[in-house]
This record gives structure tokens, sequence and C-alpha cells, in this order.
């Protein structure tokens, strides 16, 4: 009893240590001594990172935290020595950091695309757009409400490439900053009929609530989504165990897990693996 005791005692010391370098937990996934931190969003807040690290973690003796966070922030966590390791989609910004030598190991692990979602009756008439700078423009024009998370996730930034190509400062009150995640901003898309560019793994997950909004633009390939996992620099606090981690995701087992994440619930896989994401992989 004294041991199990003095294990549990250690454990939660660990774990507050995480706390007391100022990131909490959104999560914690498995009860191995050595605690490590990951950041990202849509992957923790559908569940897929649990999946992973559960299985990662109870062969390295370990228990992850994972901390809810768009890919911006994700990275300016992964900067700040904050958290150990990142799963992101925002392709320039990773470069970028490991270019400046703060991230390392940036890893393909798969994609998804994001989906242009609004009311039925389709009012700015996007369904018949060219690509999705066309969507974007066709909505602005009709001043038609649109969401948008506006905070420099990996979406918003997405969000903000299309714009830039349709050559629109979006502006006024047909355009809501939500300042929220994901599934959040789509669930008000829906309660207030509104256009949102939301990723499909959301989409799959949630369009059971969603009665009221549908699918009204997708393939464009800008709109393809592509994933990477990046870890801390060597010397870095569990750098070798966030590497091992990334290879892990890497590997055909964790690639399967990735492809076949959601098929049995929803019928379909919420993510493509890195094989297939690789021929957008720019």
């Amino acid at each position: 009893m004294k041991r199990f005791l003095l294990s549990s005692l250690m454990f939660l010391l660990l774990l507050g240590n995480v706390y007391a370098g100022g990131i909490a937990c959104t999560e914690t996934y498995g009860d191995g001594g050595t605690v490590y931190t990951l950041a990202t969003g849509s992957p923790g807040e559908l569940g897929l990172l649990k999946v992973l690290a559960e299985t990662f973690n109870a062969r390295h003796g370990a228990t992850m935290c994972w901390v809810k966070a768009g890919s911006g922030k994700s990275l300016s966590l992964l900067k700040g020595g904050e958290v150990d390791a990142c799963m992101v989609h925002a392709p320039a910004a990773e470069k970028q950091a490991v270019a400046d030598g703060w991230a390392v190991d940036r890893t393909l692990i798969g994609s998804n695309e994001f989906y242009i979602v609004g009311p039925a009756d389709d009012p700015a008439g996007i369904a018949g757009a060219k690509d999705a700078a066309d969507a974007y423009a066709r909505i602005a024009g009709a001043g038609a409400l649109f969401l948008s998370r506006g905070d420099n996730s990996g979406t918003h930034k997405k969000e903000l490439a299309v714009w830039k190509k349709a050559g629109i400062q979006p502006e006024g009150k047909w355009y809501v900053v939500t300042k929220d995640f994901m599934m959040a901003t789509l669930k008000r898309a829906n309660d207030e009929g509104g256009y949102f560019m939301t990723d499909s793994s959301t989409w799959i997950m949630g369009r059971k609530d969603m009665p009221k909004l549908k699918i009204l633009f997708r393939g464009d390939p800008m709109l393809i989504n592509t994933y990477h996992a990046l870890a801390s620099p060597a010397g870095a606090p569990n750098h070798e165990l966030a590497v091992e981690f990334i290879k892990f995701l890497a590997s055909p087992e964790g690639q399967g897990v990735i492809a076949d994440y959601g098929r049995q619930a929803y019928g379909e896989g919420m993510y493509n693996d890195a094989a297939y994401a690789r021929q957008y992989d720019h």
C-alpha cells in the first residue's frame, strides 16, 4: 500500500509540474511516470489523439498531457518550450519553425479537407462556384452571414488565404468572428444560418447535429488540409519521447489508426493517411 501511495504521489507531482509550468492539460492519457505535453486542436477534440496516445503510452510508461489549441497557438507553445510536440496544419509556419531551429522532426501524418457549409437554400449561390475564392466572393457580394474562427488557427490561416486569393478584405456585419474552436463555430453556423469553412473530420462527427447545414462547396485542391507533427529541439525536456511519438504516428501501426479512425462509428474514416496526403504536401 505504501508503495502504491508513493507511486501515486510521484505521478501527481509530475502532473503538477505540467500545471506549474503554466500549461493546464485539457485531458491526460495514460498513467505512466513520464509526463509529456502535446498541443493540437481537431485530432484531440475529435478523439483521435486519445487512441494514438493510449497505444503509445502503454509501451513507454508515459502519460500525455493534451493541450487544446489551434495550429497557430500550438506552434507558439512549442516555440516557447511550453509543450514537447504538436500536431498542426499550417505548412508555411511549420517550415519556418524548422528553419528557425525551434522545431524539429516535421513529419507528415495525414490529411483531411475543408468543406464550405451553409444554409440549404444557399442564399449566396456558392454551390455553383468554380473554386473556393469564387465561393467566398459570392458570399461577400451577397452580404451573407459568414463565421470566422479568427483565432490564428490553421483553419483561420486557410480562410485568410482564400480571401486573399479572392482579392477581398472581409468586413461588415455579415462577417462574424467567433474566437472559438471548430465544433463550436460549426454549431453556431447551424443555429444562425451562416456559412462556415469546417474541416471534414469535424463535419463527419457533427453533421447529425447540424440539420440546417449542408456541404455547398468542396474539391478545390487549395482546401486540402495536411497535418504534420513537430517536436521540440534536441536538449529540450522530453525531446526523445516526443520524437518517439512522432515516429509512432508515421509507423504502419500509427498510420492504420489514423486511416481507420471513425470508420466504425460514422461509416467512413475521419482522416486520410500520409500516403494519400503526400500528393498535396507542398
